[in-house]
């Protein structure tokens, strides 16, 4: 269980390797992942990814994927980023979630940024840099209200309030803070992980997705120049893809875990006995076991193609956004996360099903499938999309402009 203790300071940024199409970065991602699949098993009994496996995963140069080419940056299309993530997420989850907020964060740097804040943050991704988010917090009406509070001081900010869900903050160099101004308005303050006045405590106890660090960050009269100040209301005020983006980062997490389920399904078929009432001499030939990894099987190849096409219709809005395409984009990720998220939670409980009894056994740890399915997924409660879905198709009523559609 987590220590509630604070967490060691980041380390230096290692040098990263600078991606320069979607094909290397998808084979980048397919590498490095056949890499962590020894270890997966241990990371989720630690509760921590160890460092060099995450220095290990930024220095592939995959979290600098998104970066406009005018910075240097491959600028992949969201399929290939959609299929990165669940790539990763396939061998270890926790893993593949810790950057999910740092893409997010790079597209808030695009979409809100001055050339000058661009220039300076595009490059220290390029180099290696990571980031965690301090965005939610535990307390509140809803998920939209803030606490956290920023009042100017000169050519400063000051930052005072308590953050959770601050996914990969043990393993970041830098966290941006969300916060609410004078004026009422949401503003997104980057800094350094080792700042004066923030501390990052290590009180994450979810059952799944244990080695996210999604714990606590503490913000005690934090200083920060405010130049490093984006204007996070402007994102939401007009239309962007920055909504459609976050939840496809979402969406491709579970399409992720999916994959790895079902890939461990087909190993524990193929070690399993078959039924005694069978009448066939391999599990792997019971037609009622056929049947349902029949079905899982047509189900990821919907998902899959639902979550690429996805990807494209964010691809397509992102050039000049509007209500219409924006629309279209938030509509088409939130049909894949339905989907990516139903089927994760299918694949990992039919896992324990057909593997038998032996497949609950404590040294496969394959109940972390369904521990991190059933965790993740609650990122947003998905029986609400249908009801948009639905709405949109039937009525034309255009979903909310928020990270949540």
């Amino acid at each position: 269980m987590p220590s509630d203790t604070v967490v060691s300071p980041a380390r230096s940024i290692a040098p990263a390797r600078v991606i320069s199409s979607d094909a290397e970065a998808r084979a980048a991602a397919r590498a490095f992942a056949e890499t962590v699949r020894p270890h997966a098993a241990q990371i989720d009994a630690d509760r921590r990814i160890p460092i060099e496996i995450v220095d290990a995963f930024s220095a592939t140069g995959l979290w600098a994927i998104t970066i406009p080419r005018e910075y240097g940056g491959a600028e992949v299309s969201h399929a290939t980023l959609a299929d990165v993530i669940a790539t990763v997420s396939a061998v270890e989850p926790s893993l593949g979630q810790i950057p999910q907020n740092h893409f997010c964060l790079v597209e808030d740097i695009r979409l809100s940024g001055t050339p000058e804040q661009k220039a300076f943050f595009f490059e220290l991704v390029l180099a290696g840099a990571r980031f965690a988010n301090a965005f939610s917090e535990a307390g509140g009406k809803n998920v939209a209200e803030i606490q956290t509070r920023l009042v100017h001081d000169g050519d400063e900010v000051v930052v005072t309030g308590r953050k959770f869900y601050s996914t990969g903050s043990a393993y970041a160099h830098w966290i941006p803070v969300l916060a609410v101004d004078e004026d009422g308005l949401e503003q997104l303050v980057f800094t350094e992980r080792d700042s004066a006045g923030l501390t990052v405590v290590d009180d994450w106890s979810a059952f799944g997705q244990r080695a996210t660090s999604s714990g606590s960050v503490v913000l005690e009269d934090l200083r920060v120049p405010a130049d490093r100040v984006f204007p996070m209301h402007t994102e939401y005020e007009n239309p962007t893809i920055a909504g459609p983006f976050a939840q496809l980062t979402t969406a491709a997490i579970d399409l992720g875990i999916a994959r790895g389920a079902i890939r461990e399904t087909h190993d524990a078929v193929r070690a399993a006995r078959p039924w005694i009432d069978s009448g066939v001499d391999s599990a792997a030939k019971d037609p009622l076991t056929l049947e349902r990894l029949g079905r899982l099987d047509i189900d990821l190849a919907a998902a899959e193609a639902l979550t690429e096409k996805a990807g494209e219709a964010i691809d397509a809005a992102k050039p000049a956004a509007d209500e219409a395409n924006v629309a279209a984009a938030s509509i088409a990720v939130a049909r894949a996360k339905v989907l990516t998220t139903e089927l994760s939670l299918e694949a990992s409980t039919r896992l324990l099903e057909l593997g038998g009894t032996r497949a609950t056994l404590g040294a496969k740890a394959l109940d972390r499938y369904w521990r991190n399915a059933r965790v993740h997924t609650l990122h947003d409660p998905v029986r609400w999309k249908p009801v948009i879905i639905g709405d949109y198709a039937l009525n034309g009523t255009l979903p909310a402009r928020h990270s949540w559609i």
